[in-house]
């Protein structure tokens, strides 16, 4: 069960990188009640972090939404993400900010391929890329762009990615991958289970949370990329269990 103060807490990151969000999505995504979002939204409108608009509520300044998008540890765990692809390979890049960063750092390259269930992921690289790109297709989650659902899953039974770069919400050594939306979280467990070689990846005040939708054990993991203010206890931890655990 995620708390109030963390789930306001996420939803004012939301707000900052997208721009914008709505009371169902933020609803469907923390499986709180919209009266509960709404009250939430009220009360970090009061406290100046966002402003409420009817049914949803939209970034203070628009114009600096994605200010923290490309923020430095983001960039560096993309770049590290990058390295481990090899040519020739296909690569799975689930959706997030941190996995937008790795798609980005893998934009320059043309030996291999990428499948993505991100719209924004999948737009990126069709403007700035020349990398053979696969689109899964599937109902579309709002606000963040995730592709979901069935569809999603029979373009998987067709293609076979080398490796997964997936971002998660939550790394625990005992309670395993996590994240916050429940829907995208089905489809990224069933995803998980066809790639031999998955590469996590999150960011260090999310190593050690538990999210409210259960991913897959860290067993599933072959390697978790962080950065360098991760707590090295956990991270400690999470390597004894034979995963290569990479501070960047």
């Amino acid at each position: 069960m995620v708390l109030a103060a963390e789930r306001r807490r996420e939803i004012v990151r939301l707000v900052q990188e997208q721009g914008a969000v709505n009371v169902p999505e933020l609803s469907r995504r923390f499986g709180a009640s919209q009266s509960t979002i709404r009250r939430d939204l009220e009360r970090l409108d009061a406290h100046g972090e966002l402003r409420r608009t009817h049914g949803g509520a939209i970034a203070v300044d628009p114009t600096l939404a994605q200010t923290q998008f490309f923020d430095e540890a983001a960039q560096r765990i993309g770049s590290a993400a990058a390295q481990l692809i090899r040519p020739g390979e296909t690569v799975f890049v689930g959706p997030g900010r941190l996995c937008h960063s790795a798609a980005r750092a893998l934009s320059a390259r043309s030996d291999l391929t990428i499948i993505t269930n991100a719209l924004e992921i999948a737009w990126m690289l069709y403007q700035t890329a020349e990398t053979p790109l696969v689109l899964t297709g599937g109902p579309v989650l709002r606000p963040g762009g995730e592709l979901t659902g069935q569809v999603v899953l029979r373009t998987m039974e067709t293609m076979r990615a080398d490796r997964l770069i997936l971002e998660v919400m939550g790394v625990n050594p005992l309670e395993g991958l996590t994240s916050d939306q429940f829907t995208l979280a089905e489809t990224m467990r069933s995803i998980l289970d066809t790639v031999n070689h998955v590469i996590v990846l999150v960011a260090s005040d999310r190593l050690g949370r538990v999210g409210a939708a259960w991913l897959g054990d860290v067993s599933d993991v072959d390697v978790i990329i962080t950065d360098r203010e991760a707590p090295t206890s956990i991270a400690w931890d999470l390597s004894e269990t034979g995963i290569e655990v990479k501070l960047v």
